[in-house]
């Protein structure tokens, strides 16, 4: 029993050297933009039985190699896998390209082509941008709600200002509310403004104003917010990236540490 402990014990560490490798990461990487590949090419009808076929049998071959690169990330690091977010995320994507889904479904199917996620997880740049998104979350909820005050205070006044004007537009503040979410999109606005302005020549101060701050000033804010983050989150775990980089660095070897220590033990 000692004996295979002891072998585990080396084993493992063996083991996270391969799965930690370099040329190990860009073989799942490439394999993640094959798959990726491979599922685009399977919605092309004009493809003869045979080579459909072996498209699916590539896919089959690509889905094998997952599970296993799976298994060995988890040989290899064994709970602290499942502590890792973007771990428990793998699995998740492979766990669900694994169980197949009743034929009616064809969203299900269809739902397979999110394996092609992994590669956001494979890629450590891609990783950090997604990272910089989730902690610039708070920042976004707040701006968010701001949002949607300008546009309830804007869809209450366009209604009680044109809604006789344009009633297919601003009859009621349920249409008020999409035809100014259409507007802060900048689509088809000018036609929008120049139907009411027929009528009303002064309802240019209310587009232009409501353009201003909806489009150019809040939506601003939501890039600046997320540019920030990313920049942060960037900065914080780049090489020499600071003080931040050096505690960073500083806590994965302390975490490396203790669970060589645990597994040892």
């Amino acid at each position: 029993m000692s004996r295979a402990l002891s072998l585990d014990v080396r084993f493992s560490p063996a083991l996270r050297r391969l799965v930690e490798s370099a040329w190990f990461r860009r073989a799942i990487v490439s394999l993640i933009v094959l798959s990726a590949v491979v599922f685009g090419l399977e919605t092309v009808r004009e493809f003869p039985e045979p080579v459909l076929e072996a498209l699916h049998g590539i896919n089959r071959v690509i889905l094998g190699v997952f599970v296993v690169e799976l298994i060995l990330r988890i040989g290899a690091h064994r709970s602290a896998f499942f502590r890792d977010p973007w771990g428990v995320f793998d699995l998740i994507i492979v766990i669900g390209a694994l169980v197949p889904p009743p034929s009616p479904l064809q969203v299900l199917r269809a739902l397979r082509v999110l394996r092609a996620l992994r590669l956001v997880s494979a890629v450590p740049s891609l990783r950090r941008v997604v990272d910089g998104l989730f902690s610039a979350m708070p920042g976004i909820a707040a701006i968010a709600v701001l949002l949607m005050l300008v546009l309830y205070i804007a869809a209450v006044m366009a209604t009680l200002l044109f809604r006789d004007i344009s009633p297919e537009h601003f009859g009621s503040l349920g249409v008020s509310l999409f035809t100014l979410f259409q507007i802060m999109t900048l689509e088809g606005w000018p036609d929008i403004a120049r139907g009411v302005m027929a009528t009303e020549p002064w309802a240019w101060i209310f587009f232009t104003s409501y353009i201003l701050v909806a489009t150019y000033m809040v939506l601003n804010l939501v890039i600046g917010v997320v540019v920030r983050a990313i920049q942060s989150r960037m900065e914080g775990e780049a090489p020499g990236g600071g003080l931040a980089g050096e505690v960073a660095e500083l806590r994965r070897e302390v975490a490396a540490l203790r669970e060589a220590l645990r597994e040892r033990g």
